[in-house]
């Protein structure tokens, strides 16, 4: 099913989340959005994230400084940007606008990593109950999305969060645990969440956020 970009609001793009719906377009320049609804869906169980002892030692390490809603058009824009082996993207310029403004309505959320005060990786999604539904991340150095994942997850579990709805599963996903359920499983889940009272964390405090990312770890 496809609308042209120009009837599409924030309003109509929740309504599409709340019934198991994403939109994409077609290419960077695309000016069409299409509404996907696959036979297999990715989530990652947030209970049985899958963190390893290298990658909790990068977290916890100085090497990045994190946060959350701090730059989401930065956050939108790197993941949109063309990088090699990935020429295009499907996210273009009406998505952009469209999560601009459910981000200005608290819909929407980035989390940010730094180096040096230079964004190097970061990711971004739709909350809507007790649901994240992940968009897409990005990295320019090593493990940037990777804990820019780590710190999303520790915040979903801390705030009660149910369901992290990935869209789809790749081999970078799959080794936090992402797996493929159908479509009518991912439904039962998205029902039994999207009206749960979980709570968006930006800026929890230090001590519990180290203390849920070291459980992640059996740590």
């Amino acid at each position: 099913m496809s609308r042209r970009s120009f009837e599409i609001t924030p309003d109509l793009m929740l309504r599409a989340y709340r019934a198991g719906l994403f939109p994409m377009a077609e290419t960077r320049r695309g000016d069409r959005l299409y509404w996907l609804d696959p036979e297999q869906r990715g989530v990652l169980p947030l209970a049985e994230f899958h963190l390893s002892r290298r990658l909790l030692r990068t977290v916890l390490s100085a090497g990045f400084d994190i946060s959350a809603d701090t730059d989401f058009a930065a956050t939108i824009r790197g993941c949109a940007a063309a990088v090699p082996g990935r020429e295009d993207t499907w996210i273009n310029a009406e998505i952009e606008r469209l999560f601009l403004q459910l981000h200005a309505q608290g819909h929407a959320h980035s989390i940010e990593c730094r180096q040096r005060g230079r964004l190097v990786g970061g990711l971004y999604g739709v909350t809507l109950g007790g649901v994240f539904f992940g968009e897409s991340m990005f990295s320019r150095v090593r493990d940037a999305s990777k804990v820019a994942l780590v710190h999303l997850v520790a915040r979903l579990r801390l705030g009660g969060y149910r369901l992290l709805d990935t869209q789809f599963v790749t081999a970078h996903l799959a080794q936090f645990g992402a797996q493929e359920i159908p479509r009518d499983r991912y439904k039962l889940l998205l029902a039994g969440a999207i009206d749960v009272a979980a709570r968006w964390l930006a800026a929890p405090a230090p001590a519990l956020l180290d203390a849920e990312i070291r459980a992640m770890a059996g740590h």
